[in-house]
């Protein structure tokens, strides 16, 4: 039997036990189905009680195929919504473009956001508000640090780290494992920005938990030792310790004035109040920059790492990004920094990476719940339900994108994809702010590293898997070529 698996057998008795055991204690009760809704509820089964449909969900995406499960019950019920059962929760998902555009468009009218329980244990607020309260917070935040005056500071910051991490971890080097560097990249980048950090050792110290963290966020609430769950609540604390000290010493030093301090999203934090004239608690805000961490970073590495890999497969599209690239460096001094007006410039390499994230979404999809009974293609959504989005259901359609498996850079040109097929950042209020912020990252890292390198795979046929976010399942091991 296959490695995988053995791993999802291993995986599914041990959620069975514990959720029987769970279900014993009381800890667990399945949620009953408003009895004036369920006559035409759509099409679809809730599966196992609790566990719902959730290790197929997981499954097919460990298998490296997550699309199977939506297409599967499209095919099956119907081509616009079903439902089901994830992560404990009865749920609708929502097909296609249009089911896209109903979710999006009528945030906080008919849905609202959501957030597995995992998530709000992992992330517990020291205000003892909810999830949606405290994201609703932090995109108020935002704005400022995201603002397009604010990124265009931020773009030789990025060019500058990405070289750097070109020349301590792949120079020199005949191989290389992408994946790892591409989080060890991101990361440092999100330090630097969010909290002025730079010393590698200092990285080094919460990088690692950090990683068992974004691992364990979108996973069953099972705190039971050896499961993900659990060990990202005991790195989410180690995290939290190291963020604390970080935070008293930040505090310190704006209480004593002190010159070198660096106007980031901590000291933003630390200096801001809200309606209420109150400044945030050091725990609240260490939370809220965890948050911004694992967004800040994850996504970004998996769509770098999925980068080298086509480029690695495709010669010929290397070939014009490098040209492309070429002729960005070209028009600078030797030595200059990369600019927010060079980015502008990397056209195709903007249409490859958009390329990329279709083929492979960092974001597979996102949740909401329904604030109010509606209905919807026919079908009543119970209010209290979880709705659920899937990049999948359109990204590799034929019905969208002609030849979905092909990998086609041209897609993007001119007025792109049909509105509501291509939504790897979401879409609505609720589209992922730091899209931009992902967009100077990615590029900045394309235009040190072709211009650096070639490359070959070392494992042609390296299965893919998506847990939570597509990931090659050895890392993506290069043999590099210097140019």
């Amino acid at each position: 039997m296959p490695e995988t698996d053995m791993q999802l057998l291993f995986l599914s008795l041990l959620l069975l036990i514990t959720l029987c055991i769970a279900l014993s204690l009381r800890i667990l009760s399945p949620k009953p189905i408003q009895s004036g809704a369920r006559k035409n509820l759509p099409p679809g089964k809730l599966g196992w009680p609790v566990l719902g449909e959730t290790l197929e969900f997981l499954s097919t995406g460990r298998k490296g195929t997550p699309e199977k499960f939506i297409k599967d019950r499209t095919h099956k019920y119907s081509p616009d919504i079903f439902k089901t059962s994830l992560l404990g929760e009865p749920t609708m998902v929502l097909c296609g473009p249009s089911g896209n555009k109903f979710l999006f468009s009528n945030e906080n009218k008919l849905v609202s956001a959501w957030w597995p329980r995992s998530v709000e244990k992992i992330f517990p607020s020291s205000l003892q508000t909810s999830t949606k309260n405290e994201s609703m917070k932090m995109r108020k935040l935002l704005p400022g640090f995201l603002k397009p005056e604010a990124l265009q500071n931020y773009v030789g910051i990025m060019d500058s780290i990405a070289k750097k991490q070109l020349e301590t971890s792949w120079d020199f080097k005949k191989e290389v494992e992408v994946f790892p560097l591409a989080k060890h990249y991101t990361f440092a980048v999100a330090c630097r920005l969010f909290l002025s950090i730079e010393d590698p050792k200092h990285i080094a110290k919460f990088s690692d938990p950090f990683h068992v963290l974004a691992a364990g966020v979108i996973s069953l609430p099972i705190n039971f030792p050896g499961t993900a769950f659990n060990r990202a609540i005991k790195a989410a604390e180690m995290i939290r310790k190291e963020l604390l000290g970080i935070i008293k010493q930040r505090k310190s030093d704006l209480t004593e004035k002190k010159s070198s301090v660096r106007h980031d999203i901590l000291s933003h934090m630390l200096t801001t109040t809200d309606e209420n004239g109150q400044f945030m608690n050091e725990m609240d805000i260490a939370d809220k920059i965890l948050g911004l961490l694992i967004g800040g970073h994850d996504t970004a590495s998996a769509a770098i790492t999925f980068i080298v890999k086509y480029l690695a497969e495709l010669p010929d599209v290397y070939n014009e990004v490098l040209k492309e690239q070429i002729g960005v460096a070209s028009e600078k001094q030797h030595g200059e920094s990369l600019s927010w007006g060079d980015l502008q410039k990397m056209k195709y390499s903007w249409n490859v990476a958009s390329e990329v994230m279709r083929l492979a979404p960092p974001l597979q999809g996102n949740f909401r719940e329904a604030i109010t009974d509606f209905t919807y293609a026919g079908f009543s959504i119970p209010k209290g339900w979880k709705l659920y989005w899937s990049a999948n259901s359109t990204h590799k359609s034929p019905d969208y994108f002609p030849e979905p498996e092909k990998f086609d850079p041209s897609r993007f040109e001119g007025k792109g994809p049909i509105p509501y097929t291509y939504v790897p950042f979401g879409g609505g209020p609720r589209m992922c702010p730091g899209k931009e912020y992902a967009r100077m990252e990615i590029l900045a890292f394309m235009y040190n590293v072709v211009r650096k390198f070639r490359w070959e795979k070392l494992l042609p046929d390296e299965n893919i898997i998506v847990d939570p976010m597509p990931m090659p399942a050895k890392g993506l091991p290069i043999r590099l070529h210097p140019n």
